[in-house]
């Protein structure tokens, strides 16, 4: 199991990269590997909002539904096109080509719920 470090994650294991204002999120190695081979992927179209906790998508596998949480809020600016037509790029490279969306976030970031990869790892081995 990968974590990278330089980004921050959610219980639900789904990881976020805040440059300035901007937040590229996707899902962790972990959830990926839980998954199996992903086959369908649900995103919000640009422009559309998005708020912190709520789900923004969903992620099909062979072997389940799972529903995607938002890290942060704020307005999608960008959504990965090519993951729509080739999910399996999520269980290629989660981190990179993998990546979900990218939001533009207004106001503050709300991160005391977020933990970094050190914490994120410990969290997935004490709930595994």
């Amino acid at each position: 199991m990968a974590i990278e470090k330089g980004l921050q994650y959610t219980k639900e294991h789904e990881w976020v990269l805040i440059e300035d204002n901007i937040a590229t999120i996707g899902i962790t190695d972990f959830a990926q590997e839980s998954l199996g081979d992903i086959t369908y992927v649900q995103l919000p179209k640009e422009g559309e909002s998005i708020n912190k906790n709520d789900t923004f998508g969903v992620v099909e596998s062979v072997k389940a539904v799972s529903d995607l949480y938002a890290p942060v809020s704020g307005r999608v600016v960008e959504v990965n096109q090519p993951l729509l037509e080739a999910p399996e790029l999520i269980n290629e490279d989660p981190y990179h080509e993998g990546w979900m969306l990218k939001v533009e976030m207004q106001g503050e970031v709300e991160q005391e719920d977020l933990m970094s990869a050190d914490e994120y790892k410990d969290y997935v081995e004490e709930n595994s």
